[in-house]
């Protein structure tokens, strides 16, 4: 798709935005237990590489502050999402999974704050602002809401209360609303009424 013909279509950007936060509440606290391997020296370490990566993003956005590199961008960082917990999913608990993850998720930060620098530029609008951070919210405590029933309904109905097998039943959920996220995404910025 030629950039010219990238549009992007608000009501579904405000869904995939909802679905986006809705995906963070839930796996939030599942992150405690995969990065429970990790030293924390690591966490200095991984700080410090994700404080220079944000730093070398925000130096191109003269170049990338546009809808062309905003729609790759926040796709590129929905795959990555979904490969980290499809890996999890694969892979199971081991510290090399947890390295994996840790600097996965890592690379997705790299571009937060550019995403929202990015929704600001291009979506002007202080009234759909308004309904995209309220989406988002929404979203956020649903995710916190959904997870904190899950986790309780694995350990009073089916007696599950290790951590870590609950928090590897979550990514099953995790799995299939990363896929739906990503369709939501796309639908956002390819269907056809923001076609030329």
């Amino acid at each position: 798709m030629q950039s010219s013909n990238l549009k992007i279509n608000t009501r579904e950007f405000i869904k995939y935005k909802f679905l986006n936060s809705l995906f963070l509440g839930i796996s939030v606290g599942s992150i405690f237990i995969i990065y429970s391997p990790l030293e924390p020296s690591i966490y200095s370490f991984g700080g410090i590489l994700l404080a220079l990566a944000m730093l070398f993003v925000a130096k191109l956005y003269s170049k990338i502050l546009n809808i062309y590199y905003f729609y790759r961008i926040s796709l590129f960082v929905e795959i990555i999402t979904l490969i980290l917990v499809s890996g999890f999913l694969i892979f199971s608990y081991s510290y090399t999974t947890a390295l994996l993850v840790y600097i996965g998720y890592q690379v997705t930060f790299t571009f937060g704050s550019y995403l929202v620098r990015a929704e600001t530029v291009l979506l002007k609008k202080a009234k759909i602002l308004t309904f995209l951070d309220v989406a988002k919210q929404k979203g956020y405590l649903a995710g916190m809401a959904i997870s904190f029933i899950f986790y309780k309904a694995l350990e009073n109905l089916f007696d599950i209360s290790n951590n870590q097998i609950q928090v590897y039943n979550m990514h099953f959920l995790l799995f299939i609303m990363e896929l739906f996220t990503i369709y939501i995404l796309i639908k956002a910025f390819n269907n056809k009424k923001c076609q030329k």
